[in-house]
């Protein structure tokens, strides 16, 4: 039987369509994030500002 490594993950912020390497994330909560706006629930409404995302929180 082979083992799965997982790499690559969706950010866990719901509206980000970003994808993230597990290395590189931004963990909170044993959730990934992309970026720190993502992780801490976009408090000024900012968005994670990489190309063709449009998450805002």
């Amino acid at each position: 039987m082979s083992s799965v490594n997982v790499e690559m993950v969706k950010c866990a912020c719901p509206d980000c369509v970003c994808v993230v390497s597990l290395e590189k994330a931004v963990k909170r909560e044993e959730k990934a994030f992309c970026c720190d706006e993502c992780a801490d629930g976009h408090p000024e409404h900012n968005g994670c500002d990489h190309a063709g995302c449009t998450c805002h929180g």
